[in-house]
C-alpha cells in the first residue's frame, strides 16, 4: 500500500477481510486521523470506505481478464460522531462479479458500491456510495 496508497499507510488502515464476497477495512481514531472537532476527519473516513470497495473490485477483476476502472461518483451520509475505531464493510462481491462477467469485450458498466462504517458498538456512523465504472478490454 505504501507505493499505491501512501495516505492509507499514514492513516493506519487495516485490511481485515478480503474475499470474493466482501471487504472489511478499519480506521483507528488517532492523532493521524483526527480533525479539530475530536472525530475522524471525513477524508480519512472516505479513504477507508473507498478502499473497502476498490480492493473488492481489484480482487474480483483479477480472475476475469483485463479491465480499467474509475470512480465516477461518490456520496456520503454521516450519522454519528466517529471517535472510535470505525469498521467499513462492502459486501457486494458477488453482485460485482455478475456485472463484470456480463460485459462483452470493450463493454462498459457501472456499479454503485455501498460501504457501511460502524463503531465497535455496531452503530452505523457513516455510509458511503462509491460508483465505479468498468471497461472490459479485449
Amino acid at each position: 500500500m505504501l507505493l499505491k496508497l501512501p495516505s492509507a499507510v499514514f492513516w493506519s488502515f487495516k485490511l481485515k477481510t478480503l474475499d470474493t464476497e466482501k471487504c472489511v477495512v478499519t480506521i483507528p481514531y488517532s492523532w493521524r486521523t483526527q480533525n479539530p472537532f475530536k472525530s475522524i476527519y471525513f477524508a480519512a473516513l472516505a479513504g477507508a470506505a473507498e478502499l473497502s470497495t476498490g480492493a473488492l473490485c481489484q480482487l474480483v477483476i483479477s480472475g476475469l481478464g483485463k479491465f480499467s476502472m474509475l470512480v465516477v461518483d461518490f456520496r456520503a451520509e454521516y450519522f454519528k460522531k466517529a471517535n472510535q475505531t470505525i469498521t467499513f464493510t462492502c459486501g457486494q462481491g458477488l453482485e460485482l462479479a455478475g456485472m463484470l462477467e456480463s460485459l462483452n469485450p470493450e463493454g462498459t458498466g457501472k456499479l454503485t458500491m455501498v460501504s457501511s462504517g460502524k463503531n465497535p458498538q455496531g452503530e452505523e456512523v457513516a455510509r458511503f456510495y462509491v460508483t465505479w465504472s468498468f471497461k472490459r478490454k479485449a
